[in-house]
């Protein structure tokens, strides 16, 4: 779960990181207010849950509330990589003398949370470990010890930042961590994290994304959610306990177990195609939820054609073909249906698959994800 950037900063200001005071404000009078109220310079800045805000005109400073009622109408009015402008963040404008990347991020390879640092802050850390992975210092923490004294100082040494700003940096990198562990983040960044005119550090920006599996311990933070910009399909997976991502291709596709839909997504990919989706059902899925995840999948107009990939143990087969049967009887697709049921009840599964019709059925994975790239390649 993605939180706004007013939100993000919030949070970090609960554990005593500097941010620039700001109010939200949702139409371009409230905007003006608000503006009033800080007095002097405001930055005018497009709450939506992407990137690339300020290359989009989302971002703009002015100099009084007047200014900063006109700039707040045109970023309303913008769309953002899909996503309307309905709330922009009103805050202080920061004379900034530097800026600096500070991020917390989970290293699943390691089995630590990572400490990355950089001074080529303002722009996107992928794009700086890509061209100049020397300038990133990335640290593990362990999780019995936590984030330690001599790690601050490290990162604040590999950022040539002068020594009377130690202190400060080592009370954000506290902050952060204390924040990232108690939050139950799976990211939690600073970009940037800026040196004022003044000599002095703020976070000028920030990020958290939450992990979902947590939220049950965090009621506060899953009131944060915004649900108008998820898609109808993510709305509808959350609700039914599915684990979904959109993706960019055509082939639809639904798969009990994690490990097993990162397998088939790799399948098709290797046959020349590309999914549309992650979708994991779980195991031991009942065939009124598979019913629902086949139903998600239809409803998406991009996809011109449904991988089907189960692997019978806790789930079996004839719960799936059952669930399936069952959505197609509800809505007929135009579109070629490609399965593959191995395991438990496979002969039941297959028998309920022939006779709800218009599906191809096979016991391999290779074969499925060819029979699925080709009928996506004929669009039919």
């Amino acid at each position: 779960m993605k939180l706004h950037e007013f939100q993000s900063k919030a949070i970090l200001g609960r554990f005593g990181i500097p941010v620039p005071r700001g109010e939200v404000a949702g139409s371009a009078e409230e905007a003006g207010a608000i503006a009033g109220r800080l007095g002097g310079r405001v930055a005018v800045k497009a709450q939506v849950l992407v990137g690339g805000r300020g290359k989009a005109g989302g971002i703009r400073v002015a100099a009084t509330p007047a200014e900063a009622r006109e700039k707040a109408a045109a970023i309303l009015g913008l769309t953002i990589r899909g996503l309307p402008v309905t709330r922009l963040l009103i805050e202080e404008a920061a004379e900034i003398a530097r800026e600096i990347y500070l991020g917390l991020v989970i290293d699943r390879v390691a089995g630590r949370v990572a400490l990355m640092a950089s001074a080529q802050g303002g722009v996107e850390i992928e794009e700086v470990a890509r061209t100049h992975p020397e300038q990133i210092a990335r640290l593990a923490i362990d999780p019995l010890e936590g984030l330690r004294d001599y790690q601050t100082r490290y990162l604040a040494s590999f950022l040539s930042l002068p020594a009377g700003l130690w202190p400060s940096f080592a009370r954000i990198a506290h902050g952060l961590y204390s924040a990232f562990v108690e939050s139950d983040a799976s990211l939690a960044e600073i970009n940037p994290l800026v040196v004022t005119g003044a000599g002095e550090l703020l976070a000028l920006d920030a990020k958290i994304n939450l992990d979902d599996n947590a939220l049950y311990r965090h009621a506060d933070l899953e009131a944060l959610r915004n649900s108008d910009e998820e898609s109808l399909a993510e709305a509808r997976a959350r609700a039914a306990g599915l684990s979904y991502v959109g993706l960019d291709g055509n082939i639809g596709c639904m798969v009990n177990g994690a490990g097993l839909a990162m397998a088939t997504l790799d399948a098709i990919k290797a046959f020349g195609g590309m999914p549309a989706n992650f979708l994991d059902i779980g195991g031991g899925a009942r065939s009124e939820r598979v019913a629902t995840a086949l139903d998600i999948i239809l409803q998406e107009p991009r996809v011109s054609v449904v991988l089907l990939n189960i692997f019978g143990g806790i789930t079996r087969c004839d719960e799936v073909a059952q669930g399936v049967a069952e959505a197609l009887g509800h809505v007929r697709p135009d579109l070629p249906i490609v399965a593959r049921l191995v395991g438990t009840n496979e002969a039941e599964g297959q028998a309920i698959l022939a006779q709800a019709g218009g599906i191809r059925a096979t016991t391999s994975l290779a074969q499925a994800a060819q029979l699925a790239v080709a009928a996506a390649g004929r669009g039919n």
